[in-house]
């Protein structure tokens, strides 16, 4: 009887790892191999014409240490995540509240908030290019009909990124409400009906019992948000190309540049290294840190 069970076991094993196998692989190929690659990349110097990398150890991370545009793209970047994530989840969590009932036509109104998200980045960047556009788009007529001097946001240093980080909020705001909502429908009634009959008012209820018990939501889209907003180039293509002067240029669009404009494969593989230590630092501790704290219901 115990042979039976130890190869019913060894079995059940095998057929476990064989559908494991598929998604194994792809994230090997896919994910595994690339940042391998990347990471040996990076200690070389591996330009377009080369027959092969030289290595050169670290002399790519120091050079890019001590490049003053390097820095302005790490403030760029830095600055645009503050701009974003927070609003974002903000506006997010509102609408989320806003839909989570029930109603004749909330489905049609889900999806009109939810669509920006399914919008590719190229179309929406090309839509608001044409809104910010200098004083023939939108933002400028309204400025003007308002008394106003027209701003042409895109060119100017200090209005670009702002500028650049409402569209992001605009779309990315949509995509973050379906995992408030699904947060918030997961929240057992009885709780909050139970809140109502002790006379407890809609702030409180929300403050002391809907925000605790969804943390293991926010922590979730926390993350995701961070994350994204790491992984944006094509709207910096479409609407100003990092102008003026590496006023809008963030960190993926640089490697891009590096990578694919100058052929510099080395200094793009460092810069996709260092991106990728940023995300682990931030978002594992985090995680563990905070997920300690987090009551999962």
């Amino acid at each position: 009887m115990k042979q039976k069970m130890t190869k019913r076991a060894r079995r059940e094993t095998a057929i476990g790892w064989a559908l494991l196998l598929p998604a194994l692989l792809f994230m090997c190929v896919f994910t595994v191999y690339p940042v391998v690659r990347s990471i040996v990349l990076s200690l070389t110097k591996y330009k377009m014409g080369m027959e092969a990398p030289e290595f050169i150890g670290f002399a790519n991370y120091t050079r890019l240490f001590g490049s003053s545009t390097f820095w302005k793209v790490m403030r760029n970047t830095v600055s645009f995540a503050l701009m974003t994530v927070i609003p974002s989840m903000v506006i997010g969590l509102l609408l989320a509240m806003l839909v989570n009932r029930k109603g004749r036509h909330i489905g049609f109104i889900r999806t009109a908030y939810f669509y920006p998200s399914v919008m590719p980045m190229i179309a929406i960047a090309s839509v608001w290019m044409f809104i910010y556009m200098a004083k023939n788009g939108l933002f400028d007529q309204m400025l003007i009909s308002l008394g106003l001097a027209p701003m042409d946001v895109l060119s100017n240093k200090s209005t670009v990124l702002p500028a650049m980080a409402v569209m992001y909020v605009w779309r990315e705001s949509g995509y973050l409400m379906v995992f408030f909502l699904s947060g918030l429908q997961s929240i057992n009634s009885d709780v909050l009906e139970a809140a109502a009959i002790d006379g407890a008012t809609g702030w409180k209820t929300f403050r002391h019992i809907t925000l605790p018990l969804l943390a293991p939501t926010t922590l979730f889209i926390s993350t995701i948000a961070f994350t994204n907003c790491f992984k944006l180039a094509d709207h910096v293509i479409i609407m100003t190309e990092g102008a003026p002067n590496n006023a809008s240029t963030l960190l993926l669009y640089y490697i891009y540049q590096q990578g694919f404009t100058n052929m510099n494969y080395g200094v793009s593989s460092t810069l996709t290294v260092i991106m990728l230590v940023i995300l682990l630092i931030v978002s594992v501790p985090r995680f563990f840190s905070q997920d300690r704290k987090i009551h999962y219901a």
